[in-house]
């Protein structure tokens, strides 16, 4: 089985990142998917709300909860003592949403809206009109409506009794929940010039998307650094920035990429760019199996004699040696040279990893490797 999976995901990767020839290899991606303009970049936003109308799956006796269902209820003129409310039906919850760069008064965005206390689920209830704080405590949003959970739990519970519940039934969202009410100001160009943040910072690929741009719009662009490109905006286009944008946002670049390897040894997984090579290096791969098996005999006496049926434990163990042999990689061999090298000496998934950690104690893997 995992070296089936090691043959699947080797495949895959090796089919993602050595395909050459084709257009969409050659053509590389836009500057639009790699870059992000500096200045354009989202905002969080958080708030403390009530969610009502829950079916007693709300929370228990919280203080906190308590006083807010006191404190909400005082707005509207209702003065009731702490003591003598009850919370079965309502529960307190945290709102995170995230404001983006373009949003303005009136826009809708989603929210996301998480138990805070002890409550059961969230099903069926509806979020009171909440605000939503910006880290400079200003009130950028307002959320409210019913909230959708995409899960449920049932039964009763308690002893002698069950529960069913599927996905998690204390996190939920409003979809466009919130309304927008103050917008962020957004200053993409400063002294006709901006600048491009690379989503992956490399040298090769700061360069490379500058001189793309040169070559369409010549002389307006450089790499600052390994994750920054300036732009200036050509005299046609001042005024029209966004027409600028969506100019150089079209243009291709063929991004480069750092040798690195990511092993996620809970899944079996290992993903590996083309750029990772092997010094020359000898690999020999055996295992030693062990196999200890228990059973019973059972010797029962001739009919008509006097004996007694007699059990004995009968031990027997197998030692089962696989054959090592070297697989010998020459200077400098590509990842699917290595995958092809381990795939012909029947490794698993596991034993792929243990070899990768090898071969970087060794000096011989020439790449990055990230274990998760």
């Amino acid at each position: 089985m995992y070296r089936r999976i090691l043959s699947f995901v080797s495949f895959l990767v090796l089919a993602c990142i050595t395909i050459k020839g084709t257009g969409f290899a050659q053509a590389g991606a836009r500057v639009k998917d790699l870059t992000f303009v500096e200045g354009s970049r989202d905002n969080q936003l958080v708030g403390y709300g009530l969610v009502v109308g829950l079916s007693g799956t709300g929370d228990s006796s919280l203080t906190y909860t308590i006083q807010s269902i006191a404190n909400t209820l005082q707005r509207f003129g209702i003065t009731v003592p702490a003591g003598e409310v009850q919370a079965e039906n309502v529960a307190a919850v945290m709102l995170t949403a995230t404001l983006g760069p373009y949003s303005r008064e009136g826009s809708q965005i989603d929210v996301t809206v998480s138990s805070l206390g002890d409550a059961d689920t969230l099903q069926g209830g509806v979020l009171l009109q909440t605000p939503l704080l910006g880290a400079d405590d200003l009130v950028y949003a307002v959320a409210q409506g019913p909230v959708a959970v995409g899960g449920f739990l049932g039964g009763g519970g308690g002893d002698g009794g069950s529960t069913v519940q599927q996905n998690h039934p204390t996190v939920g969202i409003l979809t466009s929940g919130a309304i927008v009410e103050r917008s962020v100001n957004t200053q993409l160009v400063i002294d006709e010039s901006l600048n491009l943040i690379l989503r992956n910072a490399d040298f090769t690929s700061a360069v490379r998307m500058a001189d793309a741009i040169n070559a369409q719009f010549p002389s307006a662009s450089q790499a600052i650094d390994y994750g920054t490109i300036n732009v200036s905006v050509p005299s046609e286009y001042i005024g029209q920035e966004v027409n600028f944008l969506a100019e150089i946002g079209g243009i291709m670049v063929k991004p480069d990429t750092v040798a690195r390897i990511i092993v996620n040894e809970r899944t079996g997984t290992i993903v590996a760019t083309s750029e990772v090579r092997i010094s020359t290096v000898a690999i020999s791969h055996g295992s030693l199996t062990i196999t200890i098996t228990n059973d019973t005999n059972v010797s029962q006496p001739n009919p008509l004699a006097n004996g007694e049926t007699v059990e004995s434990n009968v031990q027997a163990t197998a030692v089962n040696e696989a054959t090592g042999g070297f697989q010998v990689l020459e200077s400098f061999p590509t990842i699917e040279d290595l995958t092809q090298a381990l795939n012909a000496l029947g490794v698993t998934t596991r034993e792929m990893i243990a070899i990768l950690q090898n071969l970087k104690r060794a000096g011989a893997l020439q790449a990055e490797l990230i274990l998760n």
